[in-house]
């Protein structure tokens, strides 16, 4: 019978379990630029020879790999690194092989260190650098010709033939001269996406452009031009919009979403689309291109981005239901469905059909809608419910955005399954909103921070933290007070590297909803409001401190390295950031009525201190300091001057004076 042979037979190494890796490598796990990038993979084989190996990476469109040496970690693992030095999409994969030289020489020591003879060893070995050396040219050959030519010269002892083949210099050489002609190479090629920084680590400020309008009048982009100091000097660095779009008449929500509107009534921004222009047009009443444009100069002179709301739906006026009546729901007596999660009903919005049959030309305008405003200059998008749009949808469409615009930032507002939320950050979205807005507890909290900062979640979901939305105004808020809403700003800022707060309603205070809800009452959704922003009441001080705290301190500028520290009150919530040298560790109470005291038991290593260390804590709310001892430490906090302690912990060192000091 026929003999049917691997073509790779030959290949003795295995590569198996490479990182970083989401769901085997279907999709692409995510970084930001200037991250070093760890990477690892077992390599398994049979027998004693030695291994080696390296990582090849690139840029996407590039034909050359660069690489990077593997290193054995033990127990078969072996890892290497490289710097995500521009923004974009990059390729990862890994070869390894059979190191026959590293093999000689240990097997060549052992028989020396045994007192045998190893004439014939060393012929071996000049036989494999005179091989090495013809896989490699110029100095590094002649190098490698030249330590064989030594090893097989029988007039010199056995002790230089070996040292001149396994001095450092040749070892480094032969390292550079792999043989690779039955090397293993990856069956699969790894992705990563590089973001840029903001999509880590950024804190993001929510206004209606509508509500910044002098004497009840309908605010416009211009307003919001003259207000941007007060949201730059909270130290925002995001200043995200509801869209800006004309706004339907048919069917339009009145105030608190009445299901009739009056004349003047403004509509809800989300049911777009009029006689003016739809999802590439700009509500009349706001401005124009131009003052958009210079909106978009001024931002920026600020060293802020702009993000705009996307929703893909529309309302019953938008000139896709004319032009496009095929891209909606039909129903049998010929109208077109309107949006409905039962009990609610949304009279003023249609949702877009993805599955239709002309599916093709309306994901084709859907994503020219994207690459419309990138051209305006937006490169942060808030997408309104992509849960409810196609999933396979938003990985085409935002892999075709990124593959032009790599820059631009994509954040998922679903509140919805856990699954379904991981399911839209594996198709491309650089963010998402999360259930910290309901979680109100200690246990609550650290729970979910433990679950999406699991390694393998936190290799592809970034989390978002808001306090409170358009659209959602916690329970806790509610009847919770000014220590309330510090507390969970903190933990907001804290807890994630990226958060934001629906404003000015969370500054000052907006604590009243309707009647068994958690939705705003007289919500800026259907109606304008007027805020008072020189309120004395407000906020805007704590804000901006705690963003320049985050800042100051790279610890906090990263989700995943928190160590939580039992405590023994329930109340006193604490935990730990590291990032270098910098640690940062918060205390929160989270009884916000009362004051509490207890005992820390810190997890001393964590915070890259030794057993019975004596240390300092300087809590940058209150600007005292403590001295801590070891890892069990008193501490009390009063919600009714601040409901968390924030502090930087510095160690103490001795200087060449002979004192300490903290530093």
């Amino acid at each position: 019978m026929a003999r049917h042979f691997p073509q790779d037979g030959k290949r003795r190494v295995v590569i198996e379990a490479a990182s970083p890796a989401v769901d085997g490598g279907h999709y692409p796990a995510k970084r930001v630029l200037l991250d070093v990038v760890d990477c690892s993979c077992d390599l398994v084989s049979d027998g004693h020879d030695s291994l080696g190996g390296r990582m090849l990476y690139r840029r996407v469109g590039e034909r050359t790999w660069q690489s990077s040496p593997l290193v054995a970690r033990g127990n078969d693992r072996w890892s290497s690194s490289f710097v995500a030095s521009e923004i974009g999409r990059w390729e990862i994969t890994f070869e390894a092989w059979i190191d026959a030289f590293a093999t000689w020489r240990l097997r060549t020591e052992k028989k020396r260190a045994l007192g045998e003879n190893i004439d014939v060893e060393l012929l071996i070995g000049a036989h494999l650098l005179s091989q090495a050396a013809s896989r490699v040219q110029g100095e590094l050959s002649a190098l490698l010709n030249q330590a064989a030519d030594r090893a097989a010269d029988r007039s010199r002892s056995e002790e230089s033939r070996f040292e001149a083949a396994t001095s450092e210099q040749v070892v480094r050489a032969m390292e550079r001269a792999p043989d690779l002609s039955s090397a293993t190479r990856y069956d699969h090629i790894l992705s990563i996406v590089v973001d840029p920084p903001l999509a880590r680590f950024g804190s993001w400020y929510e206004l209606f452009p509508r509500s910044f309008g002098t004497g009840g009048n309908h605010g416009t982009l211009s307003d919001v031009v003259r207000r941007l100091d007060y949201v730059a000097q909270m130290g925002f660095d995001v200043l995200y919009l509801p869209p800006i779009h004309p706004i339907g008449r048919a069917f339009r929500k009145g105030p608190n979403n009445m299901l009739t509107a009056g004349p003047n009534d403004p509509g809800s921004p989300w049911a777009i689309g009029s006689e003016e222009g739809g999802h590439k047009a700009i509500h009349p009443a706001l401005g124009t291109f131009d003052d958009f444009r210079r909106l978009v100069r001024e931002v920026r002179a600020r060293k802020m981005e702009i993000a705009l709301d996307i929703a893909f739906q529309v309302s019953p006026d938008h000139p896709y239901v004319h032009e496009h009546p095929n891209w909606f729901f039909q129903r049998p007596d010929g109208k077109i469905q309107f949006a409905e999660n039962p009990p609610k009903k949304y009279q003023d919005i249609y949702p877009f059909n993805f599955e239709c049959d002309d599916w093709q030309s309306l994901w084709a305008e859907l994503l020219d809608v994207f690459l419309f405003w990138v051209g305006e200059g937006v490169r942060v998008f808030r997408i309104d419910n992509p849960h409810t749009k196609s999933l396979r949808f938003w990985e085409w469409c935002i892999g075709e955005i990124k593959a032009a615009h790599p820059e631009v930032i994509f954040l998922a507002e679903a509140f919805t399954r856990p699954k379904v939320m991981h399911a839209l950050a594996k198709s491309g979205f650089s963010q998402s909103y999360t259930y910290f807005t309901w979680r109100s507890t200690k246990v609550e909290l650290e729970a979910y921070l433990r679950e999406i900062t699991e390694p393998h979640i936190a290799n592809y979901f970034r989390p978002n933290f808001w306090p409170n939305t358009p659209d959602i105004l916690p329970e806790h808020l509610q009847y919770g007070g000014r220590p309330t809403f510090l507390l969970r700003l903190v933990l907001a800022a804290t807890l994630s590297s990226s958060y934001g707060i629906y404003g000015p309603a969370f500054e000052l205070m907006e604590h009243v909803a309707k009647e068994s809800s958690e939705e705003y009452k007289d919500s800026e959704k259907y109606q304008l409001r007027s805020w008072d922003l020189e309120s004395s009441d407000s906020l805007f001080d704590a804000i901006a401190r705690i963003n320049a705290i985050r800042r100051d301190n790279p610890a906090l500028q990263q989700t995943e390295a928190i160590t939580f520290h039992p405590t023994t009150s329930d109340s006193l919530f604490c935990f730990s950031k590291r990032a270098g040298d910098n640690v940062v560790l918060i205390v929160a109470n989270m009884d916000t009525h009362h004051e509490h005291s207890g005992i820390l038991d810190l997890d001393l290593p964590a915070l890259g201190l030794k057993d019975n260390e004596t240390f300092q804590v300087h809590d940058l709310i209150s600007d005292v300091r403590y001295t801590f001892c070891g890892s069990r430490n008193h501490v009390s906090v009063d919600p009714r001057v601040f409901p968390v302690q924030i502090f930087v912990v510095r160690k103490k060192i001795r200087s060449e004076h002979d004192f300490e000091y903290y530093q």
